[in-house]
């Protein structure tokens, strides 16, 4: 590689977004000289993960960045309601889940707004000691004992040399692709659409809630003070539901008709982001890393959102990936075996989880009322049937692996 400055660091972070952004600021508190690119020189909405599970939350507050999300806004919902087609609103909220006893001293979910905590946790990382290069384009790496990366920004080109290349730059990582690793990827069973509304203050603020009604499934996300985040499953057929410049009108018309989840409580909400589609599915990698690169978050292989896991995951990724860097300086290519192994099996499980979800809540029409009634009466006479669930609040860990098993699916969507 090729350029007018040369940089020596111990660490290059290539994209600033929350996992990017909290893996350079654990890293630098700890002293390890830490250089970050990020592409976008101002966070926008991009209809990224909002929604932090209380599993999540632990591996925050063991990284200790949960008071850099509260100080940035986010917000604890305390419990959870699930609108049944076939029971309505009053019965959902009648006795909704507490949150709050799932794990000890965590409130519930961590909902926040995705650009202000990526501002929030990059400023963290900057003052910690991390350096921080915004607006930059033309990443390109080099693996190997002695990793480089090397950079466009403003108009000049710029390299870094490094102990060791961290991509936490999503799912589209160009880190991944340049160090050769393969992505896995399974077949997406639905279409996720999202946006962002102000102004509903008709909907309880402690309350996440979802239901599906018709041809959607329909997921709420309150961020305090009117603000929620709002995400519409759909069928793969209707792929184009809410694209175009009509998109975000069409969403949501399409939430204040529903009457089971009440979307009236959105009847003067207003639309404050795009709205974006993409599809349900999950990628994972084998081995995250290779001679002088590891991958965490999404660049690592992501998971269906419909179940909300993601920004949990990138937790445990960078507290996990911290402590191996941490614990040992020489960062060989085989100290992050053990994080591969782990990751592997927690993405095994989430991606059963997800799976489970879309196949039950995506079932649309009279026949899918049908299938979520039988799986609520077999999760009901045999718990164990619905161990996989709980383990996606508490921790993918937290219960046997035969949660997991195909069996499970099997006895619970039987005719």
């Amino acid at each position: 590689m090729c350029g007018e400055h040369l940089q020596h660091k111990d660490v290059v972070v290539v994209g600033a977004g929350i996992a990017g952004g909290s893996i350079a600021t654990v890293l630098a508190r700890h002293g390890v000289s830490v250089f970050v690119l990020e592409q976008q020189s101002a966070y926008r909405d991009r209809v990224r993960g909002e929604n932090m599970m209380p599993w999540g939350v632990v591996e925050l507050r063991r990284l200790g960045l949960e008071h850099v999300l509260l100080d940035a806004g986010a917000h604890f919902a305390t419990k959870f309601a699930y609108y049944s087609g076939e029971s309505g609103k009053d019965e959902a909220e009648a006795d909704p889940f507490d949150l709050g006893k799932v794990l000890p001293d965590v409130p519930g979910f961590l909902n926040f707004g995705h650009p202000a905590a990526t501002e929030a946790l990059l400023t963290a990382a900057s003052a910690a000691g991390a350096s921080v290069r915004r607006g930059v384009g033309g990443v390109q790496i080099s693996v190997g004992s002695t990793p480089e990366v090397a950079y466009f920004a403003d108009g000049d080109a710029q390299r870094v040399r490094c102990r060791m290349i961290i991509g936490a730059d999503g799912r589209a990582s160009t880190v991944r692709r340049q160090a050769g690793i393969p992505l896995h990827k399974a077949k997406p069973l639905h279409f996720i659409a999202g946006l962002l509304l102000e102004d509903a203050y008709e909907w309880p603020d402690q309350i996440n809630g979802s239901g599906t009604e018709g041809e959607i499934y329909c997921l709420v996300f309150p961020q305090g003070k009117g603000r929620h985040r709002l995400y519409v499953c759909h069928s793969n057929a209707t792929a184009r539901r809410f694209a175009g410049s009509g998109g975000p009108r069409k969403f949501l018309d399409a939430v204040r008709r529903l009457r089971s989840l009440p979307g009236e409580r959105f009847a003067d909400a207003r639309i404050a982001g795009p709205c974006a589609s993409y599809p349900g599915d999950d990628t994972w990698t084998d081995r995250p890393f290779t001679d002088g690169v590891v991958l965490i978050g999404d660049a690592g292989g992501h998971n269906d959102p419909i179940i909300g896991q993601g920004l949990s995951l990138a937790m445990r990724d960078v507290r996990i990936v911290s402590d191996l860097m941490l614990g040992e300086r020489q960062w060989s290519t085989d100290l992050f075996t053990p994080y591969a192994e782990e990751r592997l099996d927690r993405m095994r499980r989430v991606r059963f989880a997800a799976t489970m979800s879309a196949v039950l809540n995506c079932a649309f029409g009279p026949d899918g009322n049908e299938v979520r009634r039988r799986a609520r009466q077999r999760r009901t006479e045999d718990p164990q049937l619905g161990l996989y669930g709980q383990a996606m609040v508490a921790g993918p860990e937290t219960v046997p692996a035969t949660a997991f098993d195909e069996k499970i699916r099997q006895r619970l969507l039987a005719p």
